[in-house]
């Protein structure tokens, strides 16, 4: 299973405790320009997830390589792909990344943004990102947690 999560916070509790038992996953990959150049940011994340799973951090351009690789090794790995803007998911998708569905759990509000659910709010960017992913066939999930489900019109 693959399951792709847009999420600004990243790595925190609910990803952690709800998210990733719920996708079954044992392996994380943040893909984030920023966290990849950082490696004390990456220490401080590890230490967050349980010793049973694997983190990796990678540059968004480099995710789908680093996705072929992971199912190289293994036959059906579980993982869990977080991004943390819209942007950054769809550059993604352009840089080879297939992406069948994609989670919009928490993009915080700020100047400009317009407020799409509890826990979305979209600057002009997003929204744009959001149709690009409509537009292409990739289903949208505005959920902030497994269970619950959210109707959103962009």
């Amino acid at each position: 299973m693959l399951w792709f999560r847009i999420d600004n916070r990243l790595v925190h509790g609910q990803v952690i405790e709800a998210w990733m038992p719920y996708v079954g996953a044992s392996i994380l990959v943040v893909a984030n320009d920023d966290l990849a150049a950082d490696p004390l940011r990456q220490e401080i994340m590890r230490l967050a997830i349980p010793d049973d799973v694997t983190f990796l951090c990678c540059r968004v351009t480099e995710l789908a390589s680093v996705l072929e690789s992971l199912h190289t090794q293994a036959a059906d790995p579980h993982i869990m792909v977080l991004f943390a803007t819209c942007p950054d998911a769809q550059l993604a998708y352009t840089s080879g990344c297939r992406i069948h569905s994609v989670n919009i759990g928490n993009l915080h509000d700020g100047p400009g943004k317009q407020q799409l659910c509890a826990h979305v709010c979209v600057s002009e960017e997003d929204r744009s990102c959001l149709i690009f992913f409509h537009d292409h066939g990739v289903e949208l999930d505005f959920r902030c947690v497994p269970g619950k489900s959210v109707t959103v019109h962009l």
